[in-house]
């Protein structure tokens, strides 16, 4: 059997060790989010070209086929026991979940599986991989996102949880659950930010041809995200408000951008953007601050200045509220040149919905 990645990096530097992700293959498993994880976290490098994650695929069973819900199956090469090995598990879509669908009890195959988990692992699902999850008990009295077709049939079988269905993901810690499809890629994007930083999860984004952040409490289901031709658009307003971050700007001067009455353009850019113009507007300027924090020897107060926020206080409130660290907490994580450890940030405890 070849070498695996981290057989070769460790090999080179004996104290190296990539995060291992091991994404646990269902029957009935949809290719497209089984492929995203391998896509995210194959990606991210560190500044000596090593693969900061190591991706494995595994199934219920021993090393064998998988059906998918296509017109072919995939062949797995680990079973089970690939799960003890895991430092985060992503459990992706499937469309034969049996009893865990229709009663929300796992089968035993899944049980038995599900033992091999270490106690600490970081768990994830994407769209109804979560009700893996959930039939575990691992969701109780926690927040969880599904893929909104599903949202209603999910939270009558798991009454304990806290189904939320308007948000793209949720990060709840050593949880994180999102809703169906692309939504897994914003997830993995979520988490690869959060280990190693936004340089990191941009340039995985960029080379994946992706939007390098769509936030977790972005609405799944935008009401006009391409809007018809005779409609006025809100796209200059964002293009014009982000590159004027660092100014104290007022909804009327983003309204005016595009000639429409405030009232209009607030819902005019919820239609297409799925959050208000002030929730946008505060989440880009947290980018900028994690993207100054990390490339910058700007101060605190110059960052805070530069990102809009105009006081370091105001800056620190909102970087604790929504990324749950300080700025110097931040900065000392993802320090250009240099990879955070996974987690070590901090993490957004619910879908961010910060204003």
């Amino acid at each position: 059997m070849p070498l695996s990645q981290r057989d070769t990096d460790t090999r080179e530097d004996p104290g190296f060790r990539p995060h291992r992700v091991v994404v646990l293959a269902l029957d009935g498993v949809l290719p497209f989010e089984l492929g995203i994880p391998h896509r995210i976290f194959g990606r991210p490098r560190d500044a000596r070209r090593r693969r900061l994650y190591e991706v494995v695929t595994c199934s219920v069973r021993p090393p064998g086929p998988v059906e998918t819900d296509a017109d072919f199956a995939i062949q797995v090469a680990h079973g089970p026991e690939a799960l003890a090995t895991a430092d985060t598990v992503i459990v992706p879509a499937s469309y034969e979940l049996g009893p865990v669908f229709e009663e929300g009890v796992l089968t035993d195959e899944l049980t038995a599986a599900l033992a091999h988990v270490r106690p600490g692992t970081r768990l994830a699902s994407i769209c109804t991989g979560v009700y893996v999850l959930a039939a575990a008990g691992l969701l109780d009295g926690r927040p969880a996102t599904t893929h909104w077709a599903d949202a209603e049939h999910f939270q009558r079988l798991f009454p304990k949880i806290r189904v939320d269905a308007d948000v793209l993901y949720i990060d709840d810690g050593d949880v994180l659950t999102s809703a169906g499809v692309a939504a897994g890629v914003d997830l993995c994007l979520h988490m690869v930010r959060r280990d190693h930083g936004t340089a990191v999860a941009n340039e995985v984004a960029r080379r994946t041809v992706v939007p390098p952040h769509r936030d977790g409490g972005q609405a799944q289901y935008i009401q006009r995200p391409v809007p018809e031709p005779q409609l006025a658009t809100t796209t200059t307003a964002r293009a014009w408000a982000l590159g004027r971050l660092h100014e104290p700007l007022q909804l009327r001067d983003m309204a005016e951008q595009e000639s429409m009455s405030v009232r209009t353009f607030t819902r005019r850019f919820r239609e297409e953007v799925g959050v208000s113009p002030g929730q946008w507007l505060t989440r880009q300027r947290v980018e900028r601050a994690r993207h100054l924090l990390e490339s910058t020897d700007l101060s605190v107060d110059q960052v805070a200045g530069d990102a809009g926020f105009g006081t370091a206080q105001s800056m620190r409130q909102h970087l604790q509220a929504t990324l749950g660290v300080t700025p110097t907490s931040y900065r000392r994580t993802f320090r250009a040149g240099g990879a955070g450890g996974a987690g070590t940030a901090g993490s957004d405890r619910t879908a961010d919905r910060t204003g």
